[in-house]
């Protein structure tokens, strides 16, 4: 036996395993699975064929003292995957967002947390035992290692994969590895980004920026005009030089080899 409120909206071919509950404010969107004992609360907007696993908890209030009973939404979009036991927030007013977002064909592995006014973006993958505190924001296509922890507005760069048991202290700008205590730039992700499609001399380009901004000795403000300046204009020379100089925290600098560390 399961719980749906009346008035919340579920979609064709929707399937809600026993003892689950749904509140009103929820729309659910088609072919999406809900198994046992989820419970899915106020103000949630999830999307189509999406797989919601056992002990799920989304659209809790926020785990946030500012936080006065206001209307907020999460919302998760299509094709995800939350695995046992992930627990989502709602957003708050104090941030100015009033919502947490997940993104497109993304996968939450078991027991992660994404808290209040958290930003996911599209094919992201956090392993297990994740912990976003809140205002993090994971951009497209970034892998989190198991364990790995974020410290509230940091910001984690598309095609990022951190090492399992990462502690983000500071911005992860896009197209690296991070890991090492405390979190370090380890290289390109070439792995990830030949998966993706890029091409080698993409990759090389996205490798000799990094080493103008990691290895020449410069601060980070000239290593970016730097890179400007001896560096054509491409999207991914622009998405590198606009996330490093909108950081607010600082993005983690010093460099190692994580090949060196067994694992990884």
């Amino acid at each position: 036996m399961n719980y749906i409120h009346h008035n919340a909206q579920i979609g064709k071919n929707v399937t809600v395993g026993p003892f689950s509950y749904i509140s009103e404010h929820v729309e659910i969107g088609d072919g999406t699975k809900i198994e046992s004992n989820v419970v899915i609360m106020d103000y949630v907007k999830i999307g189509c064929n999406c797989h919601i696993f056992p002990g799920a908890v989304i659209g809790a209030t926020p785990q946030d003292l500012k936080f006065k009973g206001e209307i907020s939404w999460v919302e998760i979009g299509d094709n995800c995957s939350l695995r046992e036991c992930v627990t989502v927030n709602r957003g708050t007013e104090a941030s100015g967002k009033l919502k947490t977002r997940i993104g497109n064909n993304c996968l939450i592995m078991s027991y992660s947390h994404v808290a209040h006014d958290c930003y996911i973006g599209n094919n992201v993958v956090l392993a297990s035992f994740t912990g976003l505190a809140g205002e993090t924001e994971i951009h497209d296509y970034a892998i989190l290692g198991g364990k790995t922890g974020t410290h509230q507005f940091t910001r984690i760069g598309a095609h990022v994969m951190t090492m399992g048991g990462s502690l983000v202290g500071k911005d992860v700008p896009p197209y690296i590895i991070a890991g090492h205590l405390p979190l370090s730039y380890g290289g390109v992700n070439r792995i990830g980004l030949r998966r993706r499609g890029f091409a080698t001399p993409k990759i090389e380009e996205i490798s000799s920026i990094y080493k103008a901004i990691y290895q020449s000795n410069l601060n980070t403000t000239d290593a970016c005009n730097k890179v400007e300046q001896d560096f054509p204009q491409t999207e991914e020379r622009d998405l590198i030089l606009n996330f490093i100089r909108s950081s607010k925290r600082g993005i983690i600098r010093r460099a190692v080899n994580l090949d060196e560390i067994e694992g990884f």
